[in-house]
Formats: structure tokens, C-alpha cells, sequence
């Protein structure tokens, strides 16, 4: 399992709503490629973009877009997020 949770904070909202963008906390080990299968596995988006950092206390974050405009906002809903 790479994906921990997702990463919601008032930046994370932001990407939300102007770009359609959501954010996870993964795994230190965890590859763009298995990110993206495995966002695509459990929520059942096609994945278009994937980019990753690290933030200040050495947890890796995930930025991910997709291909269905409407993909980020439906699977927030779906975890009751929002």
C-alpha cells in the first residue's frame, strides 16, 4: 500500500477547486507509476498527471491530476472529506 491519506489543508483546496488536483501523503518508497496504479485501482480514475516532493518533515507528497475534470471532487466525496 503506497497511499497513506490524503493531504487536505487550505492549499490542497485550493488545487482542488482551480485545477482539479488532489494530494496524498505516501510512502518514502512509494514510485510515480505505483501511485498512479494504485489511485486508479481503488477509485476508479483515469490518472493523468502524477508529481512528487518531499515535504520539511521528510514525508513524501503526491500531487495528482486527472484526466475527468469532476474525478477530484467525486472521490472526496466518496472518502467524506467534503
Amino acid at each position: 500500500m503506497t497511499l497513506k491519506y490524503p493531504f487536505v489543508t487550505e492549499k490542497a483546496m485550493v488545487l482542488l477547486e482551480n485545477q482539479s488536483k488532489l494530494q496524498f501523503l505516501v510512502t518514502n518508497e512509494a514510485s510515480k507509476g505505483s501511485i498512479k496504479r494504485e489511485i486508479e485501482k481503488a477509485f476508479g480514475q483515469k490518472v493523468k498527471c502524477v508529481r512528487t516532493m518531499m515535504n520539511m518533515h521528510g514525508q513524501k507528497k503526491a500531487i495528482v491530476s486527472f484526466e475527468n475534470e469532476k474525478a477530484a471532487e467525486e472521490i472526496l466525496s466518496r472518502l467524506g472529506i467534503m
